[in-house]
């Protein structure tokens, strides 16, 4: 196909500081978007805040030849999300993609979840996706084209132990997503989802280190890139995506069963295996992030001992 350039357009990266959004970043800059990159520049926790981050990456991207600029709003308020976009009219006058990145972990088992582990990982991940996209919509509608790229994660399409905020903020993305993508579709808005699993501060510790080493986040990049073009118009669609291995991920509805009448909960255990049968030569169900993982890991051909 022709190459993929994104000259003349506009690009907002949120969480663009380091890991994945540094690495989108810089790809897209190279393509010649100019880049808003935001980032808060705070701790993996969502505590504190800094300059230092996003100011790193903006001289990256300008060293290399490109434009961007830098934003240190949080995406966590609606003031924040405005503020992203404004900047972003302010440089460079018009806004055409927004890569909702940005993101903070607060891990702990259900048993022991209190509302600061809630709140503002519910803020970051799932408000911070509606923020920025909400605060670009206007702007993306009247000039007839937009493109928004979300990250979810296998966590929240499949679960995890001890992620039960984190799950709920990415799969209320996955939602948002869907949404934006039919109500976007007459204006040239797409809006699509990706499920990453790369090497970042998020994953530094909850996986091998030789793991790591195949898991770059430039592997995740080109994906986004895709979305954000020109060339993607598919929309509403969610990717699983890691170490060079894609994978559409699509929620699966079988042929069920009928009932004549109300059935009572004795009928329902009765047809119970039919209702749950998804058909012959179906995907199957993907049971958790670490399945996930697997699949990666075997589609890649990678073996630790």
């Amino acid at each position: 196909m022709a190459q993929i350039d994104f000259d003349g357009r506009v690009a907002i990266v949120t969480g663009a500081g380091g890991g994945l959004g540094r690495s989108h970043a810089l790809l897209l800059a190279s393509r010649g978007a100019k880049v808003v990159v935001n980032d808060l520049g705070g701790s993996r926790d969502g505590s504190g805040q800094g300059s230092e981050m996003a100011d790193a990456v903006v001289e990256e991207i300008v060293a290399a030849g490109g434009e961007a600029v830098a934003n240190y709003d949080g995406v966590h308020t609606w003031e924040g999300g405005q503020a992203i976009v404004r900047t972003a009219l302010d440089a460079f006058g018009r806004v055409d993609v927004v890569v909702n990145n940005a993101g903070i972990l607060r891990d702990t088992s259900f048993a022991k979840l209190e509302e600061p582990q809630l709140d503002l990982v519910l803020k970051v991940h799932l408000y911070g996706g509606f923020h920025v996209a909400r605060a670009a919509w206007a702007h993306l509608r009247e000039q007839g084209y937009g493109r928004i790229v979300t990250t979810s994660s296998g966590s929240g399409l499949y679960g995890n132990f001890g992620q039960a905020n984190y799950s709920a903020a990415k799969l209320g993305l996955v939602g948002l997503t869907r949404t934006l993508a039919i109500e976007g579709e007459k204006y040239g808005i797409t809006a699509h989802a990706i499920a990453p699993v790369a090497a970042s501060r998020m994953t530094e510790d909850v996986m091998p280190a030789a793991l790591l080493d195949k898991l770059e986040p430039s592997y995740v990049s080109p994906l986004v890139a895709y979305l954000a073009s020109e060339a993607c118009t598919d929309t509403g669609r969610v990717y699983s995506v890691g170490g060079g291995y894609m994978a559409r991920v699509a929620i699966l509805e079988g042929e069920g069963t009928t009932f004549e009448g109300i059935p009572t909960p004795e009928d329902v255990g009765d047809q119970w295996e039919e209702l749950n049968r998804v058909g012959p030569g179906a995907a199957e169900f993907t049971r958790g992030v670490g399945e996930q993982t697997a699949k990666i890991v075997q589609a890649l051909g990678l073996t630790f001992d």
